[in-house]
């Protein structure tokens, strides 16, 4: 496996109207599984594209082992795998056929391109669909036709842009799992909104939230600094609508004697609320759901 070492400097993303997607990302990543979490529209997609030379950086500098991408984005591509949040097949074409197609773009060819299509086939678990047309697949295989495509080049750098849309809950299973298998000498960045997709895969966790990053570290590291603002608190069901107008809340369970809400507060909510350990959703929900956790969770 070759080197694996990829920095980002201040990098930054503006649109011609002045609006930053992206705004001072410093992070200094090597092999391993990085979860990058964040709601829909903090600019994971943009920084995704700017990390796949699909898109410029406007300001900042990406370097991988050291070239620098706005100069050299071939020292990347040849070794990067890539699946993009709208990523398209061709419904006329088999599996097979399409994942060969693909192959010989990225410059493999004859028996080397067979097997590495028998191989990501088999990964993605879609051996015994692979000749049947892509338009005939349902949403969840067609995204496992894309995991396999973004493998075909075995790549030091696999990046994924929120690869479980689509995916029943064994399937997504599955995903977690050959995202384990796969990671070893190389950087796999897994941009999604669902925590649960990078909780038991994740090595680290870069968390943006309006084109900024606010946390980068272990998820054990997160969840550390969510302690203190997660309280448990049961409620007479008629006071819902009112706490969930007054705190961030990470979920509600209805029982005889009322509803046990888990509540996110800087300060025990109630006299009846009970301080509850933080799971990563909670802190993941403190990080980008209250003001409090954004201005007190600078990245580092």
């Amino acid at each position: 496996m070759s080197q694996c070492a990829l920095s980002l400097k201040s990098v930054g993303y503006r649109y011609s109207g002045g609006h930053h997607a992206v705004n001072g990302i410093d992070l200094e990543l090597g092999p391993g599984i990085l979860g990058l979490l964040g709601p829909n529209g903090a600019g994971k997609s943009t920084l995704m594209r700017i990390l796949a030379t699909m898109t410029c950086a406007t300001s900042g500098r990406v370097t991988w082992n050291g070239e620098d991408l706005a100069v050299s984005p071939n020292a990347l591509r040849h070794t990067l795998g890539y699946l993009p949040q709208d990523f398209g097949v061709y419904p006329a074409l088999s599996a097979r056929e399409f994942l060969a197609f693909l192959a010989a773009v990225k410059g493999l060819s004859g028996a080397k391109a067979r097997e590495r299509v028998d191989v990501c086939l088999s990964l993605v678990g879609l051996n015994a669909a692979a000749d049947r047309r892509l338009g005939e697949y349902s949403g969840g295989m067609r995204q496992r036709v894309g995991i396999a495509q973004a493998l075909l080049n075995d790549p030091t750098l696999l990046i994924v842009d929120e690869p479980t849309v689509g995916l029943d809950p064994e399937e997504r299973m599955r995903f977690r799992h050959l995202l384990t298998d796969l990671a070893g000498e190389r950087l796999v960045i897994l941009s999604t909104h669902i925590v649960s997709d990078v909780e038991a895969s994740a090595t680290a966790l870069a968390v943006m939230s309006a084109g900024e990053l606010r946390f980068h570290g272990t998820p054990d590291q997160l969840i550390a600094r969510a302690q203190g603002h997660v309280w448990d608190w049961t409620i007479a069901p008629e006071r819902l609508a009112e706490v969930r107008k007054q705190f961030t809340m990470c979920g509600s369970l209805r029982r005889p004697e009322g509803i046990r809400v888990r509540v996110i507060a800087s300060e025990r909510p109630h006299v009846d609320a009970q301080p509850a350990t933080p799971e990563l959703e909670d802190a993941y929900t403190w990080l980008t759901g209250t003001a409090a956790g954004a201005s007190a969770a600078g990245a580092h």
